[in-house]
C-alpha cells in the first residue's frame, strides 16, 4: 500500500475549532484542567471521534480513549494521543497537536477506507499540564501505576476543590479502572514551543503491526 496523506487543512481547522475554546486576547488558550473550558474542549473531541466511528470511554481518572476498531478486537492497541488541558497562558498546540494529529490519521484511514489489523486507541490524558491541581501528568500517572488514584482524587485546586469533585461536576469520572490496557508503539507528540505554524499535507507512514493487503493494514 503506498503512503497515505494527511488533509492539512482539516487538521488546521481542527487546531484552530479546539483553540476558539478557552481562547486568550495573546492569542493563545486557558483551558486547565477540568474547568467548564476543559469540559467544552472534551465534548468537542468526543463528538468528532464519534463522527469518525470511533467509540469514547472514560476511565477512573478522566483519561479518555476513542477507539477505532481492529479487524482483531483482540490485538493490542495502537496508542496515541497527549492532552487537551493547558497553561494559564498556554499556546494554541502543545498537547492538542498531539490529540488533533491522532484524529486525523484515524479520518484519513477512514478517507481510504483502511482498515487495520489491531484497533487504535487514542488517548487524552487528564491534568498533564498540572496547571490546576498538582502533582502534573496525574491522569497518565494513576494510568501507568506511578500515582495513587486516591491521592490524586484528593488533590486541590486554589479554591480547594478536589480532583475527584472536578471529575464529577463534569461526568469525567468513568466507570473503566485507571489502569493500563494491551497496547503497543505508543506514540505522542507535542509543541509546546510552536508559536506560527501549519500542518503541511505531507505523507504518512504508519506501522500497524501488520501487513498490507488488499487495502488491509
Amino acid at each position: 500500500m503506498s503512503n497515505l496523506q494527511i488533509d492539512g487543512d482539516r487538521l488546521w481547522q481542527s487546531l484552530m475549532d479546539m483553540a476558539a475554546i478557552g481562547a486568550t486576547p495573546a492569542g493563545g488558550c486557558n483551558r486547565q484542567a477540568l474547568t467548564a473550558e476543559d469540559g467544552a474542549g472534551r465534548e468537542l473531541f468526543r463528538n468528532w471521534c464519534e463522527a469518525a466511528g470511533c467509540s469514547v470511554r472514560v476511565d477512573a481518572i478522566g483519561n479518555m480513549f476513542a477507539r477505532r476498531a481492529g479487524a482483531n478486537p483482540n490485538a493490542s492497541a495502537i496508542l496515541i494521543g497527549s492532552h487537551l488541558d493547558t497553561q494559564p497562558t498556554g499556546g494554541k498546540f502543545d498537547g492538542v497537536f498531539g490529540v488533533l494529529a491522532g484524529l486525523e490519521v484515524i479520518r484519513t484511514l477512514n478517507d481510504h477506507n483502511v482498515s487495520t489489523e489491531a484497533p487504535i486507541d487514542l488517548a487524552v490524558w487528564t491534568n498533564e499540564e498540572g496547571a490546576r491541581f498538582a502533582p502534573a501528568m496525574q491522569g497518565s500517572g494513576v494510568w501507568a501505576g506511578v500515582f495513587e488514584i486516591d491521592d490524586a482524587y484528593a488533590a486541590t485546586d486554589k479554591a480547594g476543590v478536589t480532583l475527584e469533585t472536578a471529575l464529577r461536576n463534569l461526568d469525567q469520572l468513568g466507570a473503566e479502572p485507571a489502569a493500563p490496557f494491551a497496547s503497543k508503539a505508543p506514540t505522542r507528540y507535542t509543541s509546546s514551543r510552536a508559536r506560527s505554524w501549519r500542518p503541511r499535507t505531507n505523507r504518512l507512514a504508519w506501522s500497524l503491526g501488520c501487513r498490507a493487503s488488499a487495502g488491509t493494514t
